[in-house]
């Protein structure tokens, strides 16, 4: 009866719980980016950009990237806490047994007496049976900590997702850069071939007498130039190679001969997202993780207070016991108890005030951590998207002017030829041609990256389950 009436009443005041609730922080934020609309979310939004190549190294990525490893194995982890944090809702249960041989000292009050009452000094005491107990979550500890590893679990699972979109864009990133140098690459070689074409030129006329050494020995330098201009770019497509190797998880130069085939650069697809800024709560994992954290430090705000109260647990144990293996499973051998054990920290010189105030800090914190997020997540998509529109405008520009540079170009060649011009101009616009050229390639380039920073930065099509 009295087992029955604890139990009564410690599920009576189990429905008890302390601790403030979770509330979504009111965060202002303008109903629409300042820098102009865009188009609905893909998960897949690398695909956007029209390269298969570009595909298949992300699907790589993907699946085997180390970064993406770890996150999951972070999950993991949360996830086996997660469960931990349930079952101490729970009674526990366990099978016990033991066996043991002893022989009692005469020196000893109960050896003597047992010597004198005919007890035997040696026995051998065998045990059976089966114990349980359960502390009951009279006003809501365990249960505030259950919600906070839950939403300690449900964060991880949102930053492995923001490791996976970070590791996806960095991959695309890293991709377009590699085609930009590329690109440049192949500019700069057709120029170096046009200058080997002009010393040629310049080196007959020499020999005929009608030019000067001191015209072959300048454009002979601005061969040399373009020469020696090559080497970086070469270093740099490389290191591009190299770095999508350790994204995909494989050894560095292992993806050369897949990634060597020069093609052109990927156009900047529009990007992907909510227009709506305070979508991003939900559009970008990193955001979504650090509103779950802010959630779990809510949680342990109620875990602390609960210490202000006492703590029931129940416990009860049956079995059998016995001297010898014969009568183990008699009735006789029978034995049964049960405790109700309560823990109550009412002195403890101010510490549960000291951890109510440090999990409270933590709360603060983490709010703040939080509503910074938000903010950066804002500023990180404007500037994504300004960047974006200005790189169109800069790529219009680059290529009229690459396109008036490559006519004065071949005006200036011709009249060379024809002895109208002096050697000097032709140099000029060969050097003019080639810098805008560059800058057109990496204009290029720099334009579908923008896209890559604009898509990321609203969450690349990833959608919260919250």
């Amino acid at each position: 009866m009295r087992l029955s009436w604890l139990l009564f009443a410690g599920a009576t005041l189990a429905g008890c719980t302390v601790g403030p609730n979770y509330q979504r922080p009111e965060i202002g934020l303008t109903p629409t980016y300042a820098s102009g609309a865009i188009r609905a979310g893909d998960a897949h939004w690398w695909t956007a950009f029209g390269d298969p190549l570009l595909d298949h190294v992300v699907e790589r990525a993907l699946a085997q990237n180390l970064d993406i490893v770890a996150a999951a194995a972070r999950v993991d982890q949360a996830r086996g806490a997660a469960q931990a944090a349930g079952a101490a809702l729970l009674p526990t249960a366990g099978a016990t047994g033991s066996a043991e041989q002893a022989r009692t000292s005469r020196r000893t009050p109960f050896g003597a007496a047992s010597e004198q009452l005919g007890f035997p000094r040696d026995y051998a005491l065998y045990q059976v049976g089966m114990q349980a107990s359960w502390e009951i979550d009279l006003f809501g500890g365990l249960r505030r900590g259950r919600e906070a590893a839950r939403a300690e679990f449900s964060g991880s699972q949102a930053e492995a997702d923001a490791v996976r979109l970070s590791v996806a864009a960095e991959t695309v990133d890293a991709y377009l850069q590699l085609r930009g140098l590329q690109a440049r690459l192949a500019v700069a070689e057709r120029q170096l071939a046009n200058e080997r074409s002009l010393v040629d030129l310049i080196r007959q006329r020499v020999a005929q007498g009608i030019a000067a050494d001191r015209e072959f020995n300048r454009s002979l330098g601005e061969q040399r130039g373009i020469e020696a201009s090559l080497a970086p770019l070469r270093a740099g497509i490389a290191r591009q190679v190299n770095c999508l190797d350790v994204l995909m998880g494989t050894q560095a130069g292992s993806g050369t001969a897949e990634l060597a085939p020069v093609t052109a650069i990927p156009l900047a697809p529009d990007p992907s997202g909510s227009a709506i800024p305070a979508d991003l709560l939900r559009r970008r994992p990193d955001v979504a993780a650090a509103e779950r954290r802010l959630m779990a430090a809510n949680a342990r705000i109620g875990v602390a207070i609960a210490d202000y109260y006492p703590h029931l647990s129940l416990g009860g144990l049956l079995g059998v016991a016995s001297v010898g293996t014969g009568g183990l499973f008699t009735g006789g051998a029978v034995q049964a108890s049960g405790t109700a054990g309560l823990r109550w920290r009412l002195f403890d010189f101010g510490r549960v005030d000291a951890e109510v105030v440090q999990a409270r800090g933590r709360q603060a914190e983490t709010l703040a951590l939080f509503r910074g997020s938000v903010l950066q997540a804002t500023a990180e998509v404007e500037t994504a998207l300004t960047r974006l529109a200005e790189q169109r405008i800069a790529v219009e520009a680059f290529q009229a002017q690459t396109a008036a540079l490559t006519a004065a170009r071949d005006q200036a060649r011709q009249a060379y030829e024809g002895g109208v011009i002096a050697l000097v101009e032709v140099l000029d616009a060969d050097h003019a041609l080639l810098e805008a050229a560059d800058r057109l390639e990496n204009a290029r380039a720099e334009a579908a990256r923008a896209s890559v920073a604009a898509i990321r930065a609203l969450g690349g099509g990833w959608q919260s389950g919250a």
